[in-house]
């Protein structure tokens, strides 16, 4: 990772460019349908499974993000409560496994859609925008070396006008 100052523009939800951090988790289409995913959940040898609610308060575009964190050991599911919309922000890992922000991606996402991160992937800490909001947090937890924090260069995160990712803006109307 150089040092500096990078940039990053927010978008929609993209799963493919996201599949290497994780999965955004939609619900199903279809009335009495079910979405699964309990693979995300798989046993962690010497942890156990945990299970909260949090409550964030609201965060506003643009923003600077300085710090990140992982979880080496296990996935983390994020599930949306009376959210309208939130950010998600993710970044591979350098040859030395710091977090590298000059590749960074940020996503605006709907309160419709929860969040799944790969163990070990780099992600800012769950931001709401708008209004505070809550969410159900699932992970393994069990060791002192479930959670690593990492600085960044100061990383500023904004919204392209027209690019969609403005939807949902406070009375649900859309900008293109």
């Amino acid at each position: 990772m150089t040092s500096g100052h990078f940039a990053v523009t927010a978008r929609l939800p993209d799963p493919t460019a996201f599949a290497p951090f994780g999965a955004f988790l939609e619900p199903p289409g279809d009335v009495g349908a079910r979405a699964l995913f309990s693979s995300w959940m798989e046993p962690v040898p010497g942890r156990s499974p945990r299970y909260h609610l949090n409550r964030v308060a609201p965060s506003a575009l643009p923003a600077t993000l300085d710090r990140v964190e992982r979880h080496p050991h296990a996935a983390q599911l994020f599930l949306p409560i009376g959210v309208w919309r939130y950010l998600v922000t993710v970044m591979p890992s350098d040859v030395a496994g710091r977090p590298d922000a000059s590749r960074a991606q940020a996503y605006v996402v709907p309160g419709t859609v929860g969040v799944a991160y790969h163990p070990g992937t780099w992600h800012a800490g769950i931001a709401v925008l708008d209004r505070e909001a809550s969410f159900a947090v699932l992970m393994w937890r069990g060791g002192d070396d479930d959670d690593e924090f990492a600085s960044i260069p100061a990383l500023e995160i904004a919204v392209e006008p027209g690019s969609g990712a403005r939807a949902l803006d406070h009375g649900g109307d859309r900008d293109g």
